[in-house]
């Protein structure tokens, strides 16, 4: 036997503790999977040990290293081959292989027939064990669950004698089980995967100078510089600064919280507002994809309102089964006929289809470029009747280009460019990425010279360079908060915005500097993709955009789009959006910068694309992991087709199983032929809860046309 590190999580509860699954390479018995745990919760500093002997998995939490060490060592002792531990490259990839838990099917079918009657028997019973404990435990914890029922089910068949029913109970259950199991972890590995962070490069600050380098280079007690907007790609301690933390990564609160000098942040969450001076306390991949790990465990837990509602279903309908049973034994002292109705019910198919369906749809979107981040956003995704976008980085594409550069009278071009690409760099918004790309390609190098630059939430950013006040921003920001005069660049304003251009501007000492003017292409799918939303089922599209009247209408114009919002602030994208949902609408918001995190919070569902800002794709519920807006009629499609695959499972259930009911009141089903047709049906239902809705996905995520 040999044992593999499935996958672990440092610093749990402190610096040196942790969380570690490690799984056998074969199923283990009872006995064994028992007394490996025993042993393991008998040492110092090890606790919480969980075991499934049937997945032959092993969980354990460990306060220090030497504790964890101690573990190692008395499972090295276990194992009965070379003694190691393999750690698989990836962190759920040993874990998937299905065709283990299909082995019982097997040794039943070519098998079981040559055995010797006690053989067979003794087998039945041996199966039976497992299940007859849990629903024993779940009677003793005061639950009437489906476990019970199947083990009165089981139980029922002992009594009679009847083995062949309750070797086939025994396999079906298993079967269903190891289909639930096999999905999940294929789900959530391809979940890890698909929402694993993309930091390439974060800022140090090195002798009171910030420096961009590779993440790869950070070490432990480096500074690490990160700013409203950027995610945090360490653990460590704040230094200098304040700022608000988004933690919904780690905790599922979606409101920031406040972190200041002395507090600790952590991989993967991201800051909403402030600049934070981080000093590494941890760092490179295994933070990132600890931190990933622990999200999609949480983001399991997110079931869709239709999953729960089901599972409390399935669990009324065990009394009514136990209860339909009773009666029929009463009225008719069968005992026969009564275990026949017993060996039917609802609750097995209705549990184990619906949460199969919805981690298969999870895990399909993240084959097709979407990474919904729980079973209720599916649910949401089928729900939405209004499509709200926001304009720049999402219906255009995520790579402005900067098209002119205007100075204002008495302002130099060059510098005006130079000086606003120096502000602009520490941004990672594609117009700013513009502003400092247009500034590289005519070699206008800057030392940074100038104050912290302050990012004003809502607006744009604001520094002091000798001594002397600038801002750079939105029209509303330089003319109506700043107090800027810009009538010296209307005739230049005016002839930008009727290309449908949006403009960048800059104060110095509050008098206009000049402006830049920024060129967003559309993106080609945009037009096509707001059609085909149409068609299915989007009532109301609306686009919001900070650009003035001319430049949204036209824009609006060449998608299709009929209702706009023009000169509006994010708080306004939030209220909007907040405005809709109070008139019934529910909302799918699609945003990409920092500004939009707002409205996506407050919509139904908040969609980001690939290429947005770390604060965008953190509060997102699903993340377009393709620069194309294609990926929201497959996630839309996703969404109805897994709605209604459950809705058809459920009517398959009730049909069915009411029928195989009714065939055991009337004694036309004995108790093996009923309990064979309930389980073949719960396997059935959860095999067509398993299957594809999308057409197949390309190696790179595109979905590939079958015809």
């Amino acid at each position: 036997m040999r044992f593999f590190i499935v996958h672990e999580l440092h610093g749990v509860t402190g610096p040196n503790s942790g969380r570690l699954r490690i799984r056998a390479d074969r199923s283990l018995h009872a006995v064994q999977s028992e007394a490996l745990a025993g042993a393991l919760s008998s040492l110092d500093g090890i606790h919480g040990v969980r075991a499934n002997p049937r997945l032959g998995s092993i969980l354990f939490f460990y306060d220090s290293d030497a504790s964890r060490t101690q573990a190692l060592t008395l499972l090295l002792g276990a194992a009965d081959t070379d003694g190691q531990f393999d750690v698989p490259a990836h962190p759920y990839r040993a874990e998937i292989s299905p065709v283990r838990g299909f082995m019982p099917l097997l040794r039943y079918i070519f098998v079981r027939p040559f055995l010797p009657l006690i053989a067979r028997t003794a087998t039945s019973i041996l199966g039976a064990i497992p299940f007859l404990l849990k629903g024993l435990t779940s009677l003793l914890h005061g639950r009437l669950s489906v476990e019970v029922l199947d083990a009165a089910a089981i139980g029922t068949s002992l009594l009679m004698r009847d083995f062949r029913t309750v070797s086939m109970l025994t396999l079906l259950l298993g079967l269903g089980e190891t289909l639930e199991e096999w999905t999940r972890r294929r789900s959530m590995a391809s979940l890890t995967e698909s929402l694993a962070l993309n930091v390439e490069s974060v800022w140090l600050l090195v002798n009171d100078e910030e420096i961009s380098v590779p993440l790869a280079q950070v070490h432990v007690g480096d500074l690490v510089v990160v700013r409203a907007g950027g995610s945090i790609p360490v653990d460590g301690e704040i230094v200098d600064g304040e700022g608000l933390v988004n933690q919904s990564t780690m905790t599922g609160e979606p409101l920031g919280v406040l972190r200041s000098v002395g507090a600790s942040v952590y991989a993967g969450t991201a800051v909403e507002e402030g600049r934070l001076v981080i000093r590494a306390r941890h760092v490179g991949d295994g933070t990132r994809l600890r931190q990933v790990v622990k999200f999609i465990e949480e983001s399991e837990s997110l079931k869709a309102d239709i999953q729960g509602k089901f599972e409390r279903m399935a669990d009324m309908a065990v009394p009514f089964t136990f209860g339909l049973a009773g009666l029929v034994w009463l009225l008719t002292r069968n005992f026969r006929r009564a275990s026949s109705v017993l060996l039917v019910d609802y609750s097995c198919a209705l549990k184990l289809a619906t949460p199969l369906a919805v981690l298969t749809a999870m895990r399909e979107g993240a084959r097709h470029g979407m990474a919904i981040k729980g079973g209720r956003y599916l649910e949401a995704l089928n729900e939405v009747n209004t499509l709200v976008f926001d304009k720049t980085g999402t219906l255009t594409q995520a790579s402005p280009k900067v098209a002119e550069i205007i100075p204002a009278p008495g302002f130099n071009r060059d510098e005006v460019l130079r000086i606003m690409a120096c502000l602009e760099e520490h941004f990672p918004h594609p117009v700013a990425r513009a502003v400092v790309h247009k500034a590289e390609e005519e070699k206008l190098h800057h030392a940074e010279e100038h104050a912290h630059v302050k990012y004003v939430v809502a607006h744009g950013v604001a520094s002091s360079l000798h001594g002397k006040k600038l801002c750079v921003g939105s029209r509303h920001y330089i003319e109506h908060d700043e107090g800027v005069d810009l009538s010296v660049l209307d005739a230049e304003i005016n002839r930008q915005a009727a290309m449908g251009r949006s403009l960048l501007f800059m104060c110095e000492e509050g008098k206009a500097a000049g402006m830049v003017a920024i060129e967003d292409p559309l993106r080609p799918e945009a037009a096509h993709v707001i059609s085909k939303m149409r068609k299915l089922g989007i009532k109301r599209v609306l686009m919001l955009t900070g650009d003035d009247e001319r430049t949204a209408k036209a824009v609006a114009a060449k998608v299709g789009i009929t209702e706009y919002r023009s000169q509006i602030l994010p708080a306004d994208k939030a209220q909007i959006v907040q405005e809709l949902t109070n008139e019934g609408y529910k909302v799918l918001m699609v945003g990409d910068g920092i500004n939009d995190a707002p409205a996506l919070s407050a919509s139904h569902v908040g969609v980001a694309m690939s290429d947005g800002t770390d604060l965008a794709r953190e509060v997102a519920n699903v993340l377009l992991m393709q620069p194309s807006l294609e990926g929201l009629v497959h996630a839309r499609e996703l969404g109805q087709r897994t709605l209604n695959r459950i809705h058809s499972n459920f009517v398959t259930t009730m049909v069915l199983n009411s029928l195989f009911l009714l065939g055991g009141l009337f004694m036309l089903l004995g108790p093996g032929p009923s309990a064979l047709l309930h389980n073949m049906t719960t396997l059935a239902v959860a095999l067509n809860a398993m299957r594809p809705h999308l057409p197949a996905a390309s190696p790179e995520g595109h979905p590939v046309s079958k015809e």
